[in-house]
């Protein structure tokens, strides 16, 4: 069924009079929060989706089924009192285990100063876990298969605040950029993935679990994250002229054996060949936009709001994060919508826009800098010094996934960090070349 959404007439609202009417567009991971955020401050919340009940629905495939939760996304579940009951069950990843195209593997901890982690969730669980929550408010009203559509078909509702939850092909952004002032774009990168899967053997995990398993070989890689029933799920990213190249059962195990050596008998090949030309690549694309709202009428969260590709393990985090910090400023005493709203974009956007940035660099990192010399001597750099200097000296990846520091911050606090170690090192060099010459002349 198809719906068309009448916003009513009214003028922003006390922030203390819960008596918005409310339509999230989209129930999945950020929808399902935000309308659990909503209905939690009273709001009578109607909570839209296109697709069937995921909590009855067969996984989509090309949908990753796994993901990682941090920091951000941790503490947006604690605010609705759902951290607990979601960590009871995921995994957690202590670090990079990095296969080289030898089979041979070394260990890349995230944080070997505090021993934080990132956690491996379940898509499907997670999703199921938060709707369910909703199922205790009687002001949330579920409508699955409805699609927000801007023409009058089957039925057509109303709302005060529409909130766009709805994915990186959002029809309710689609609807804001028709506004004057509206900035969008949006760039899809050469590359796409494909999932696979190692399943488990004996009832056990065929590698180790506690770790994001990355096969890094310059200009694609593999990675692979734990699953509940002992099994992992495996991403392989590649241009697509590679994935082209491989037109027969023939090319890919010759592709395997040549690239991925080690993880070919882990696979099994007949179940490689199944999940690999069972479907096509899929495509990613990063998406920027401002502003996030239009008046008071409409906010957009998450992927309709940012997108960005996976390789960050922030796109998740940084959805539930947009909750975090939308209902923060609707808390405040005194605010109407329209400045709640306003707020919200002004202290949003650069730091979405960042993410996404961070996002597209993490790529290059993984699937080539990880096994580099310079990359493993800063990495031991950053620890160390994070080691002794904890509140002034935190690396990049520890700031954008074990703090909830602004991920523009994250940006600027490297780019310091970069040019403090630039002026140490031209000073040991000169210093040394200075010490080098004056020994030299000495001993004419």
């Amino acid at each position: 069924m198809s719906e068309k959404l009448v916003q009513s007439t009214g003028n922003g609202l006390h922030s203390s009079i819960p008596k918005l009417n409310v339509a999230v567009i989209g129930a999945g991971l950020v929808g399902s929060l935000a309308a659990l955020n909503f209905a939690r401050k009273g709001y009578e919340v109607d909570l839209y989706e296109y697709r069937q009940d995921i909590r009855t629905a067969e996984l989509v495939q090309g949908r990753s089924i796994n993901l990682a939760l941090s920091q951000r996304g941790r503490q947006a579940l604690a605010e609705v009192g759902l951290e607990d009951e979601i960590l009871s069950t995921a995994i957690p990843m202590r670090g990079r285990m990095l296969h080289d195209i030898k089979g041979n593997t070394s260990i890349v901890l995230y944080d070997p100063c505090t021993k934080q982690c990132l956690y491996s969730v379940g898509r499907k669980h997670l999703n199921e876990v938060l709707l369910n929550a909703g199922e205790k408010f009687p002001n949330i009203h579920r409508h699955f298969e409805h699609k927000l559509s801007p023409f009058q078909e089957d039925a057509e509702a109303k709302a005060d605040l529409i909130v766009g939850c709805d994915g990186a092909f959002s029809a309710v952004r689609q609807q804001m950029i028709k506004n004057y002032g509206f900035n969008f774009s949006q760039e899809y990168i050469e590359h796409g993935y494909l999932e696979l899967c190692i399943p488990a053997k004996n009832n056990e995990f065929q590698m180790p679990a506690n770790y994001l398993h990355i096969w890094p070989r310059d200009t694609f890689m593999m990675i692979a994250l734990p699953n509940q029933d002992k099994s992992f799920t495996v991403t392989l990213s590649m241009p697509f002229k590679v994935f082209a190249d491989i037109k027969t059962p023939k090319d890919l195990l010759e592709f395997f054996i040549k690239y991925y050596v080690d993880a070919l008998p882990l696979l099994g090949e007949e179940r490689l060949i199944k999940d690999f030309f069972k479907s096509k690549p899929q495509y990613l694309l990063s998406i920027k936009c401002n502003p996030y709202h239009y008046k008071s009428k409409a906010v957009l969260l998450g992927d309709a709001a940012h997108a960005m590709v996976p390789y960050y393990g922030q796109g998740m985090n940084a959805g539930m994060e947009d909750c975090s910090l939308l209902f923060s400023i609707i808390s405040q005493t005194g605010i109407t919508l329209d400045k709640a709203l306003l707020q919200f974009t002004e202290s949003r956007w650069r730091d979405a826009h960042a993410i996404c940035d961070l996002a597209m660099y993490n790529y290059v990192e993984m699937r080539d800098l990880t096994k580099r010399v310079t990359f493993k001597c800063r990495k031991f750099l950053d620890t160390t010094l994070f080691r002794f200097f904890p509140t002034i000296w935190v690396p990049l990846y520890n700031s954008v996934s074990f703090t909830s520091m602004p991920y523009n911050k994250c940006i600027a606090n490297r780019k310091w960090q970069d040019k403090i170690l630039r002026n140490v090192f031209y000073t040991v060099l000169s210093g040394a070349l200075v010490t080098g010459t004056a020994l030299y002349v000495m001993n004419l």
